[in-house]
């Protein structure tokens, strides 16, 4: 099982390097064990019998110890049908973003962050995401909003050597900007 590296290591604060292309083996196996993660996190049973595993709906490579700009995200569409929103991104980039600013009202987690930190982490509500989807080889655009939009930002932040918390603001944690929509 994946072992995920903590805020506390150096490591977690590198920019992540570009992955050559195609993508290798090694690396389309690593993606796949990441989205297992994922799935085997969101699974009751599983973690009651693994307590240390958190649930997560994103992970980004540098989190499990491989400073390439890979990431993968797994979480239910909230559709009646059952589905799930699953990508294996690899060299993903925020091409474009709204003006409009969104936040979890709930505050954001991350699975390598253990500590609480409480505030408001203000995203753009609309962004314009390209990359190449690890499963096909090609390259995808991705339309996010919302919910979508903030997991997208979150899980890219992680290939810049950013955190959730570093977009806190220190003085009003936890005061909305201006028109910001709350999730």
């Amino acid at each position: 099982m994946l072992k995920i590296t903590k805020d506390t290591a150096t490591s977690l604060r590198a920019r992540s390097k570009e992955v050559q292309l195609p993508i290798n083996e090694e690396e389309k196996s690593l993606l796949c064990e990441m989205v297992n993660y994922l799935k085997n996190s969101q699974d009751e049973k599983f973690r009651e019998t693994h307590p240390k595993v958190r649930e997560g709906i994103g992970l980004a490579a540098p989190q499990v110890g491989v400073n390439k700009r890979m990431l993968v995200i797994y979480y239910p569409t909230g559709e009646e049908d059952g589905s799930y929103i699953q990508h294996m991104l690899v060299n993903p980039r925020i091409i474009a973003n709204s003006i409009k600013k969104c936040y979890l009202a709930s505050g954001e987690g991350c699975l390598s962050v253990d500590e609480e930190h409480p505030g408001l982490v203000h995203r753009d509500y609309r962004i314009t995401v390209q990359a190449i989807e690890a499963s096909t080889g090609k390259e995808i655009t991705i339309k996010a909003k919302g919910f979508d939009a903030i997991v997208l930002q979150h899980e890219i932040d992680h290939l810049d050597g950013i955190l959730f918390y570093d977009h806190i603001d220190k003085k009003n944690p936890n005061r909305p900007l201006p028109g910001a929509i709350a999730i």
